[in-house]
């Protein structure tokens, strides 16, 4: 065992989760995951299958509608300002999301409709880097 790296061999899987050694690595997560086990008295087996499902991050699950009201309500009280997609499998969840889920959104006022610039470096607000041989430097040179 490595530094931070928790030891579980022999340990009962439906037992609680041991004190993790110091580490210097990855110390928020160790700290997040630990909290979680910690308030939801999960046993090693039930931490697993948590961080298993959605690599510990918050799952939601339920209808469109069901996944919309958590989504706004988390962006309207300032918990979220955006959402990364994980679905659980690839590509129908992600499929199911944006014809179900992104609709209702968009209902809702909550997800654009349409983007206002031709390109993604519009719709980002990114400049346009300057072109080293554009007539425009060709001519300043002269």
């Amino acid at each position: 065992m490595s530094g931070g790296e928790l030891n579980l061999e022999g340990l009962d899987l439906d037992g609680p989760l041991p004190p993790a050694p110091p580490t210097e690595g990855m110390k928020s997560r160790q700290e997040l995951i630990r909290r979680i086990a910690d308030e939801n008295n999960f046993s090693i087996r039930q931490l697993y299958q948590w961080i298993a499902s959605a690599r510990g991050h918050f799952t939601i699950v339920g209808s469109a509608v069901q996944i919309a009201d958590t989504l706004q309500d988390w962006f309207e009280n300032e918990g979220a300002d955006g959402f990364n997609i994980l679905p659980p499998w690839l590509p129908t969840g992600l499929n199911d999301f944006v014809d179900l889920v992104v609709p209702e959104l968009q209902r809702r006022g909550l997800f654009r409709t349409a983007y206002e610039g031709k390109t993604l470096r519009e719709n980002l607000g990114l400049p346009f880097p300057q072109i080293r041989w554009s007539t425009a430097h060709s001519e300043a040179a002269e």
